[in-house]
């Protein structure tokens, strides 16, 4: 797949996932929150909770499930994403989690694409 290919699937692959939240029940507050130390690909409220979700797309899973890319050092800047988000709009006392959505299938066939959510899919080990 070429890089643009990539890129426009994992885009696409955002658009779903907001859907497939919504249907959840998540009310989305923001889409693609970026700083200078990354990006959160979706922050929603849902049952009172803040959550960060991170969308992860993958056209076939020779490299294993696409939510194993979420590792130990992409947790921790999407945990200093999150911090300066909470204190962008000033928000305390509200429970927060990280939640994954994983997308696999061919990216020209979206009505066929798996999508998967973990929630609360990691804490962050100080």
């Amino acid at each position: 797949m070429t890089k643009q290919r990539a890129a426009s699937f994992g885009k696409e692959g955002e658009a779903a996932a907001a859907t497939f939240l919504k249907k959840k029940g998540y009310r989305i507050l923001e889409m693609n929150f970026r700083t200078k130390t990354g990006e959160i690909d979706i922050v929603a409220e849902h049952k009172r909770a803040i959550a960060f979700i991170e969308v992860k797309t993958r056209s076939n899973l020779n490299y294993g499930r696409p939510e194993i890319a979420v590792n130990e050092a992409k947790q921790r800047k999407l945990f200093r994403v999150a911090e300066l988000f909470l204190a962008k709009y000033k928000i305390t006392e509200r429970p927060c989690r990280f939640d994954i959505v994983a997308i696999s299938g061919d990216p020209k066939e979206p009505e066929n694409w798996e999508l998967r959510l973990t929630q609360d899919a990691f804490r962050l080990r100080l």
